[in-house]
């Protein structure tokens, strides 16, 4: 893997800065539940962050299952369901769900969930970051915020973009994350991605980030492509007329 983008004061005005700059689009009207999630940008080391072993909840069959889903994989790219090695520099933490969960198990996520009664997003994610990761996030971390997402499952997810300094050691928790992960932010700019993919069940392209040996795919996937895009690019991309995978539509 090539040197991954520095960690240091510079990257996070640039950050945001372009966030800022970003109008963001929301889609509170539709009659759709309210979710939250958290891009938290932090440091990673290849060498300690590097690795992806299988968790005790999850198994090879498991990830295979998972990897037969997905539309129209890459030719000549090895799809593992492995995101090892994708660690080094300024990252963000993302999270694979525990296997048991009910909803979307085994599939890639952000720290985030539903929107409490008398909550605000911006604090359902925060809280979110506390309970699935271990994280105490403030207003001190926080950066900016991405555009809504509508889920063909019947949520508006809004994600917030955090900074965490230091050596906070984020720590799942097993009733819901099966294993957390730091993706370099270099990743995220791979010159293969993002891909967009059709399906015969919608006239919307499937977005697919790819990561390490997987896809990564919406609504993970569009907030993750939209964070490389609009914080760290400063292109004004939207994403939430991407599509889903029909495994994600439940």
């Amino acid at each position: 893997m090539t040197d991954g983008v520095t960690f240091d004061l510079s990257l996070r005005r640039r950050l945001q800065a372009n966030l800022d700059q970003h109008r963001v689009r929301e889609h509170l009207d539709k009659g759709l539940t309210q979710a939250a999630v958290c891009v938290v940008v932090l440091d990673s080391d290849p060498v300690v962050h590097g690795g992806d072993p299988l968790a005790s909840d999850e198994s090879a069959s498991n990830r295979k299952r998972l990897l037969a889903d997905i539309p129209e994989p890459p030719t000549g790219f090895e799809l593992t369901g492995s995101v090892e090695g994708t660690a080094g520099g300024a990252a963000v933490l993302l999270t694979r769900r525990g296997s048991r969960l009910k909803d979307h198990p085994g599939q890639w996520a952000l720290p985030g969930g539903r929107v409490d009664s008398g909550e605000t997003p911006v604090q359902a994610a925060m809280r979110e970051a506390s309970e699935e990761v271990g994280l105490d996030l403030t207003s001190e971390n926080l950066l900016g915020r991405l555009d809504d997402y509508p889920t063909r499952s019947g949520y508006v997810i809004s994600p917030f973009v955090f900074w965490v300094d230091g050596d906070t050691e984020p720590v799942a928790n097993p009733a819901e994350v099966a294993s957390i992960h730091r993706i370099s932010i270099r990743e995220l700019t791979r010159s293969d991605s993002p891909r967009f993919v059709k399906i015969p069940e919608s006239d919307r392209p499937v977005v697919q980030l790819p990561v390490g040996g997987d896809l990564i795919h919406a609504p993970t996937g569009a907030v993750l492509y939209q964070f490389r895009a609009v914080a760290f690019d400063g292109d004004g991309v939207r994403v939430d007329e991407l599509e889903q995978p029909v495994f994600a539509w439940r």
